[in-house]
């Protein structure tokens, strides 16, 4: 699939997006769907958990359930832009409450084998229906929201399986670009490559100029702003982003990211986070019993310590 080509014949389709900002992990959720048909798309949703306690609740998505509702959509898909390191997803929880089909790109399940060892989660688990996506997208795959068109693409770099969706006019970067004040995402996790982020951000700079993108997450640059944002556009990231704006050579790139990544801590909700997510949003169970492991002296403990 020439990416550039199918978003330039898609660019007049503009879906509405619909926002959701869960500030405990500066994740934003996304509702996305088809004025037309009212088919609906809920892109890289939260639960709410509270490490301290090992809380789960729900207030964060039943605001997105509650727009839902009030906007009368009809849910389609569940999509999950990669295994999010910093968040537990919802997808399940949103299944439960308004169907639609989950879905992940496939190398997902490359994922899943390096941490089933780590978490001692069976392979056939996770090859059951109720624990595992309902779609594995495939490195390019073209589908529909509504009658808007959409595709998948691979880009990898933030860890082995990310992809972007591109519905309509509207791309859903995840962790392959933050705003063009803050760069780009780490890339030190297990499989991660900054080469590898470089060229995905590549494939997205060559969709046109106008292309809205919409990020995972944001993060309050040391200077300038003071209030988080979510969309900027292909031209914008091309001609600011501090660190892979137009120009910037990929060996540069590499250096200054593998450098950054070098001095990151292991992020606070990471071990939660990976149970949860490599089985679709399913809180794992131990003896019927929701319950969350926490491996001692794991890979986990090669990461340099928060201070904070």
């Amino acid at each position: 699939m020439d990416i550039s080509k199918q978003a330039a014949a898609q660019a007049e389709q503009q879906p509405i997006v619909k926002a959701f900002f869960h500030k405990p992990t500066n994740t934003f959720s996304y509702v996305v769907h088809d004025p037309a048909t009212r088919q609906a798309a809920v892109i890289d949703s939260v639960i709410d958990f509270d490490i301290a306690t090992g809380t789960l609740s729900y207030d964060s998505v039943d605001k997105i359930l509650a727009y839902i509702e009030t906007e009368t959509l009809m849910v389609e898909w569940l999509l999950e832009t990669h295994m999010h390191a910093d968040h537990l997803s919802a997808a399940t929880y949103l299944k439960g409450k308004v169907g639609g089909t989950t879905a992940i790109g496939k190398h997902i399940t490359d994922i899943q084998g390096l941490y089933q060892e780590t978490f001692g989660v069976n392979e056939a688990v996770l090859k059951e229906a109720s624990h595992t996506f309902d779609r594995l997208w495939d490195e390019e795959e073209a589908f529909t929201l509504g009658s808007i068109n959409a595709f998948t693409y691979y880009a990898p770099g933030h860890t082995p399986a990310d992809i972007v969706y591109v519905i309509g006019d509207a791309a859903f970067v995840g962790d392959s670009l933050f705003m063009p004040d803050f760069g780009s995402a780490r890339c030190d996790f297990p499989g991660g490559s900054a080469a590898d982020m470089y060229d995905a951000v590549q494939r997205i700079y060559s969709m046109p100029g106008s292309t809205r993108l919409f990020m995972c997450h944001d993060y309050l640059p040391e200077v300038g702003r003071t209030e988080y944002r979510y969309e900027t556009t292909v031209g914008e990231e091309k001609a600011d982003n501090i660190h892979l704006r137009e120009g910037v050579a990929k060996e540069s790139f590499v250096k200054t990211r593998e450098e950054r990544d070098a001095t990151l801590s292991l992020p606070l909700y990471m071990i939660p986070s990976l149970q949860v997510n490599i089985q679709a949003g399913k809180i794992p169970e131990i003896d019927g019993r929701p319950m969350l492991r926490w491996p001692i002296n794991s890979v986990f403990s090669t990461y340099p310590k928060d201070e904070k």
